[in-house]
């Protein structure tokens, strides 16, 4: 049995993750977009970890004021970290300087760790139908099923047991995990779609009949902009009307419901186990937190914020945050939230609580 890696290697399990470097700390603050504090050296350093755990071969970074303590203790070669921080930086540790120092860490992290490049081919156990097209720098896993007059495009990877269904067209470098099924839809570059995850399938749409439910045709698609990811089994049904469209950079976390119609701007973030009814719109920029529900036929205007577990049965205007269900401005609700707490707190315990007898509940049970 394997054992985890030793405090010399860093973050990144060698046996799961690809390595690069070592890099030299002024090729590291040029792809993190910062920049090495005056006199410093320009160290080598071999890989990633956290402050507590770093080691002087090691890249780490600072971000919450809350952990200047273990910053001010750390043994990294380097660090990155905001201007106002910089003389909490130890000696010996060169300082990385960046506005956005969670932001450099995802780029220098994958300096180190960058994504493993797809593997030219199609897998002999792959089922390819002969009409597909698919670039020969795109690589087909395993057990891969994929429909006629689909489209591969340059440097996609598709992982084991996938289903790319006909006519549909992924654009270069996505990458689509194992066992996810993609119909009725086109895919922008660099797209990823997680394990599981359910792309295209009919929406929830019916007519009802005098002898019961009758499915409405979903004659819609679904448009994938560029650069967006959609998590481990989510779902997102295709249009009955019109199209279901995310846009460009949205996250979508995993175990999303995303219902026909749905148009999501650039941008959003939308965590896990959100629900968002047909026909509803999201604007640019919107977080949706998890297990929010939206009903459908709505506008989220641009940079709405919506807490965890609202319920939104109304229109939300552009930048309002949102809390509580039915969802309403959420300064009001967490108002509403201390306001009954302290009538809770304040209030007698009950007699049933202390074992004093109830009399006034006595009595009317024999007025009764």
């Amino acid at each position: 049995m394997g054992v985890a890696p030793s405090n010399a290697t860093g973050m990144g399990d060698a046996r799961f993750f690809l390595r690069a470097g070592p890099h030299r700390a002024s090729a590291v603050a040029k792809a993190a977009g910062g920049t090495i504090a005056a006199g410093q050296d320009d160290v080598m350093l071999s890989g990633v970890a956290p402050l507590q755990s770093a080691a002087p071969q090691h890249l780490s970074f600072l971000d919450n004021r809350r952990y200047a303590d273990a910053l001010a203790a750390t043994h990294a070669g380097a660090v990155l970290v905001h201007p106002d921080l910089v003389h909490r930086v130890p000696p010996g540790c060169v300082a990385i300087i960046t506005d956005a120092p969670y932001l450099g860490w995802a780029r220098a992290t994958a300096l180190f760790h960058p994504a493993p490049p797809p593997a030219p081919g199609i897998h002999p156990a792959a089922v390819v139908d002969a009409t597909a097209q698919i670039d020969p720098t795109a690589e087909i896993g395993p057990f891969v099923v994929i429909g006629t007059h689909a489209e591969i495009g340059a440097g996609c990877r598709i992982g084991a047991g996938a289903v790319i269904g006909e006519g549909v067209v992924l654009g270069p470098h996505c990458r689509i995990g194992t066992h996810a099924s993609i119909s009725h839809a086109l895919l922008g570059q660099r797209v990823y779609i997680y394990p599981g995850a359910r792309i295209g399938q009919e929406g929830f749409g019916f007519a009802t009949g005098p002898t019961g439910m009758v499915s409405v045709p979903q004659l819609g698609r679904v448009l994938i902009e560029d650069d967006v990811e959609v998590g481990a089994n989510s779902t997102i049904d295709r249009g009955s009307a019109q199209d279901s469209v995310i846009g460009m950079g949205t996250r979508i976390d995993n175990l999303v419901q995303i219902g026909h119609n749905v148009r999501i701007g650039k941008f959003c973030v939308i965590v896990a186990q959100v629900g968002i009814s047909g026909s509803t719109t999201l604007e640019d920029f919107v977080v949706v937190g998890g297990q929010a529900g939206i009903a459908g036929h709505l506008t989220i205007g641009r940079k709405a914020r919506l807490a965890a577990q609202s319920g939104v049965m109304a229109n939300v205007p552009a930048g309002a945050e949102m809390a509580g269900s039915p969802a309403q401005p959420a300064r009001s609700f967490f108002r509403q939230v201390a306001a009954l707490k302290r009538l809770v707190d304040g209030k007698r315990p009950s007699r049933i609580a202390t074992g004093e007898p109830n009399h006034s509940a006595q009595q009317g049970r024999e007025t009764d």
